[in-house]
């Protein structure tokens, strides 16, 4: 018998406290960091939906593996644990460990950037992009239209739209494009997966053009599971096979591993090609450390080899897709706009059509951002023009879409903690038509909504 409710597959074995405030306290507490959700010290946060990048629960097996870690500076036994877990997911020739993805993407986007050149993608991240544009290189989002749209009920709207590739391949030129980029899933753009299909198409004109063709795969199981569940022909399949021949269509990759591989640390870039790999375990030497642990320790090698096992459980993933839906549902029901369908890591409020008064350049997702922590002591991220707005030229234009991004972290908060999110959603929607936007008063050249200081206006 199938039962409505869907349990966590796991039971509590440690806790931490959560500190309780009132909502003049977090009035002053955000004023006094500039109103960036960012700055905010962690304690004065009730429920931090912020990110789910190393703030998830690691399980007693991955706590055992942080003791049994070996510190050997080379040839660490924990480095050839931590090598066979990627590779039985991900075959790569080469498997480069760093401390976190953007280590990866640095890595990557020095050996193969540069002037002139371009790179597409479905939607670059926000740290993508940014080491992209560091080498003086272009980023280029090539998500299909329905990606753009937060009412749009395709099943993936992350998906890259072909036409729009190809033709972009023909007008820029072979020689212009290091690598084609694949987000999965498209955080950006709702959290929104990838289909199998679609990457076929993908690694298909890549190799039509002799393009390397990378993935960015922080969120692989994720996806995997998607497919499984809306994609014709794939409901019977085991997830770990899914994301093998999803690793299979592709050249290399890189990975936060703070996402699925449930890290609170760690990162890869792996790949096929011998001399790109030797160009960029070089540059790891420099920057991050020794290529058998580049930036970790052992004991994080052995923890994340662990959670590569734990996070293709075809339990954890149905709770965990399931579970976020459960947020995402309940939004809906109280006439709040989300990014629809609902993604596998966080849900996104359409801040653009819940504040329709408040023009993109007065950032409404960081209006809506704000309130919440003021409210609930909810800690969002916005993911909208404060993120994408400033260009490399100095520039300012408003992104396609506003959003708040609620990320959930791993195995962290149950389902009363969400239930108390909802209330807290739905007491800021009653009130939306009396919320102003913000000017930003301070901001840093690259990366904005990092660091920026805000005033309401």
């Amino acid at each position: 018998m199938e039962f409505k409710t869907i349990i966590e597959p796991f039971k509590i074995h440690s806790v931490a406290p959560l500190q309780m405030t009132t909502q003049s306290q977090r009035e002053k507490y955000i004023e006094e960091v500039g109103y960036n959700l960012f700055s905010l010290h962690s304690d004065n946060v009730l429920i931090d939906l912020l990110t789910d990048s190393g703030t998830g629960a690691m399980s007693r097996n991955q706590w055992a593996a942080i003791q049994h870690g070996d510190e050997s500076y080379a040839g660490s036994p924990s480095w050839l644990m931590f090598k066979d877990a990627v590779q039985n997911l991900f075959p790569y020739k080469h498997v480069i460990p760093t401390h976190q993805g953007r280590a990866a993407e640095k890595i990557l986007f020095t050996a193969i950037g540069g002037k002139g050149k371009v790179i597409p993608s479905n939607t670059h991240f926000d740290t993508t992009r940014a080491n992209i544009e560091y080498t003086q290189a272009e980023g280029v989002d090539l998500v299909i239209a329905e990606g753009k749209d937060p009412s749009s009920l395709h099943p993936f709207k992350g998906n890259m739209d072909l036409v729009a590739l190809e033709e972009f391949i023909n007008k820029t030129g072979v020689a212009n494009i290091p690598v084609v980029m694949m987000t999965i899933t498209n955080n950006s753009g709702g959290g929104q997966p990838v289909s199998l299909e679609n990457l076929k198409a993908v690694s298909a004109i890549c190799k039509k053009y002799a393009i390397p063709f990378f993935l960015d795969a922080c969120r692989f199981a994720e996806n995997a599971w998607f497919i499984r569940e809306r994609e014709a022909g794939q409901a019977d399949r085991d997830v770990a096979d899914i994301v093998r021949e999803i690793a299979a269509l592709a050249d290399g990759m890189t990975m936060s591993a703070k996402k699925d591989p449930m890290g609170n640390i760690g990162g890869w870039l792996a790949l096929n090609d011998d001399d790109l790999a030797s160009m960029c375990r070089n540059l790891l030497i420099l920057t991050e450390g020794f290529p058998t642990y580049g930036g970790l320790a052992g004991r994080d090698l052995e923890a994340l080899a662990v959670g590569l096992t734990e996070v293709i459980s075809h339990d954890y993933l149905k709770y965990r897709i399931t579970s976020t839906a459960y947020l995402g549902k309940a939004l809906l029901k109280n006439g709040i706009p989300i990014v629809e369908p609902t993604g596998g890591h966080a849900i996104y409020i359409d801040a653009k059509a819940m504040l329709p008064h408040i023009p993109p350049l007065q950032y409404p997702g960081q209006a809506l951002a704000v309130e919440l922590y003021k409210v609930g002591g909810i800690r969002g991220c916005e993911i909208g023009t404060v993120m994408f707005g400033r260009k490399p030229d100095g520039s300012e234009v408003a992104s396609a879409m506003e959003l708040v991004r609620l990320a959930i972290p791993r195995r962290t908060y149950t389902q009363s903690h969400i239930d108390y999110v909802i209330e807290v959603c739905a007491e800021v929607a009653a009130h939306s038509q009396e919320l102003r936007g913000y000017r930003i008063v301070k901001e840093p050249p690259a990366l904005r909504h990092f660091t920026s200081e805000f005033a309401p206006l």
